[in-house]
Parts: C-alpha cells; sequence; structure tokens
C-alpha cells in the first residue's frame, strides 16, 4: 500500500483534516482516507473481500463500508460485481464519495454506489433508506466489534468504528443482511474470537452452512480475527475451518498466501 497526502481546508461546519490517497490491490484501486482521525483499511478488509469467490458476479453490499475498502477490494478482483457501499458516518460518507471520484478508480465507480444509511434500521425505514429486500447476492461487514468501554480513543470517529453501539449489534447487521440477501445469497464477517457466540447465535436459523476460519499473526498464536461466512436458507453444518497465518517467521513479512489475499491475486473460497 503506498500513500499520498491530501490536504481537505473543511468547511465552516466540520474541522479541517488531513487525507491520504492510498493505493491497494497493487495500485489497482485507491481509498481517501483522514490521515488523523478514524478508522483506516487494512488486513481485515483485504481478507473480507477475499472471501467472495472467483467468478462471482451480481450485487453485493458492504455494510458500514467506511471508505469502500473491502467493497471496492472484491470489485477491483471481479469484473461481475456491482457494488454498493452503506455507511452512516458523515466524514467516512465523504471518504467514500471522495474514493468513487478519484480519476484512478474511474473503472470500478461504474460498479459502485454510496448508500447513507443506518444498518440497524428495520422494515419500513431500512427499505426508504435505500436498502432493498432479496436484493443481493453477496453482504460483506465489518462491524464494531470492540465492547463499548473497550480500547477507549479519544478520537470519536475512531471510536463510532471500532466499539459496538450496543450489545445486540451482530443480531442487528444479521438482521438487515437476511433481509437484503436473495435465498441462497451468501453473508461474510470479518471479526475478533470472543464475538464467535454472538455471530452463531445472530445467524440463528436465517443462515445456515457456516465456516469459521481463525486468522493468527505467526504459527503457534492465537487467533485476533475469525473470518465468517453462511448462506442464507441454508440448513448445512457449521464447518471450523484450518486457519490464515498472517506473518512467516519473526519479520513482518506477509506468508505467502496473506500477501496474495491482501492483494487482490487469491481468494479465500467457500468449502460447501
Amino acid at each position: 500500500m503506498t500513500a499520498k497526502p491530501d490536504n481537505d481546508t473543511g468547511s465552516p461546519a466540520a474541522p479541517a483534516r488531513t487525507h491520504t490517497i492510498d493505493a491497494f490491490h497493487q495500485g489497482r484501486f485507491f481509498l481517501v482516507q483522514c490521515a488523523d482521525a478514524g478508522h483506516r483499511a487494512g488486513m481485515d478488509a483485504m481478507l473480507l473481500a477475499a472471501t467472495i469467490a472467483e467468478g462471482a458476479r451480481g450485487r453485493l453490499a458492504d455494510l458500514g463500508a467506511g471508505a469502500g475498502a473491502a467493497g471496492l477490494a472484491a470489485a477491483s478482483r471481479l469484473s461481475g460485481l456491482e457494488v454498493v457501499l452503506v455507511e452512516r458516518a458523515p466524514a467516512m460518507l465523504e471518504c467514500a464519495r471522495r474514493t468513487l471520484a478519484l480519476e484512478q478508480n474511474a473503472a470500478l465507480a461504474a460498479r459502485a454506489s454510496l448508500i447513507d444509511a443506518d444498518v440497524g434500521l428495520r422494515g419500513n425505514e431500512r427499505i426508504a433508506a435505500g436498502l432493498e429486500n432479496s436484493a443481493y447476492d453477496f453482504v460483506i461487514m465489518n462491524p464494531p466489534f470492540n465492547a463499548a468501554d473497550d480500547r477507549q480513543t479519544p478520537d470519536p470517529l475512531k471510536a463510532e468504528a471500532h466499539a459496538m453501539d450496543g450489545a445486540d449489534l451482530f443480531e442487528r447487521w444479521l438482521r438487515t443482511a437476511s433481509a437484503m440477501l436473495k435465498p441462497g445469497g451468501q453473508v461474510s464477517i470479518i471479526a475478533r474470537p470472543q464475538s464467535i457466540s454472538d455471530i452463531i447465535a445472530s445467524l440463528g436459523r436465517r443462515f445456515g452452512g457456516a465456516e469459521i476460519t481463525p486468522v493468527s499473526p505467526r504459527a503457534g498464536d492465537d487467533a485476533i480475527r475469525i473470518l465468517v461466512t453462511a448462506i442464507k436458507g441454508s440448513r448445512a453444518r457449521l464447518v471450523l475451518r484450518d486457519r490464515i497465518v498472517i506473518h512467516q517467521g519473526e519479520g513482518r513479512d506477509f506468508s505467502p498466501l496473506m500477501h496474495d489475499l491482501a492483494n487482490g491475486l487469491a481468494d479465500w473460497p467457500r468449502r460447501g
């Protein structure tokens, strides 16, 4: 990933922010991101995008999309995907709008759009916000997965991106994902391992065939993330898959698999 500064003078209603323009997938797409506040995309978004199998086509919704990293990473690798980025935080929405307006992203932007909406909306309010029923083949999500009092930060934008706004967060987000997906559609989630019981409970009877992949920093380390995929309406059994190891050896170099997943050169498709 490479970056260059992009200074924004802001508006009278908002403080000036410094932005960077960051290259992903070895320069195949770029993100505008806040340099001094909020969540900055990285490994999690690239892993989440990799759960969409090679050759996939149709519509994909990226819930809580931020600047659009995961959704655009999927679109970068898969020319048959139309991507909808769903975000509610004004600063992140502005980053996503600017991302889609970048000249370097012109080809991707033709297949991408942005919806300003709260993922937790229900029923007619959700539909009125543009989150249609049974309209998507794939939904991906990287919800705020820290407890509200965990890893406090003075940056309110980063706190909103990282900290849950209620104990039922996964229930609300997966309820929305189920409503938006077509029968047989796939949901993909990246989260911390301690969220596994909440995720499984929230998949409930809406989804089946859950496949869970631990993600570990190095061989022998405990997992720091889990990747979960499931299928709407499936009754298949849960599968615990082999782990993804991020780093090889003692240095910071990616393992060969992680290098390819991070750069859009490989996928992590479902087994079933």
